[in-house]
């Protein structure tokens, strides 16, 4: 089933803004994966997103969805986020800003 815009939109907002990055553009996910707003859907891209249902009943309450990075998912059955990809910061000083956004498959 898909979601309407309008929750696409807010479940998106749910993701982690992040200071020096256009939160309309870019945001992270539960796990710390990038992921960009216009990909969501898209099963190709190393920032494509979807929406995760987090509770049991599998309500399409908003309260009840979450935005994750393609590759990552929420466990219903233990109540927290699978994370198989997460940001990429090797190489970068914790202060650091990054040049542009990156990830890495985590094992």
């Amino acid at each position: 089933m898909g979601f309407s815009d309008d929750i696409v939109q807010s479940v998106w907002e749910k993701a982690r803004a992040i200071p020096d990055r256009d939160p309309a553009e870019w945001r992270q996910d539960e796990c710390g994966a990038w992921i960009r707003r216009d990909h969501y859907g898209s099963p190709d891209s190393g920032f494509g997103w979807k929406i995760e249902h987090i509770s049991p009943d599998s309500s399409d309450d908003l309260d009840h969805l979450r935005p994750f990075h393609r590759d990552n998912a929420f466990s219903r059955g233990v109540g927290k986020a699978h994370c198989r990809v997460t940001a990429d910061r090797e190489g970068v000083a914790p202060t650091a800003h990054i040049d542009s956004p990156r990830n890495k498959t985590v094992r």
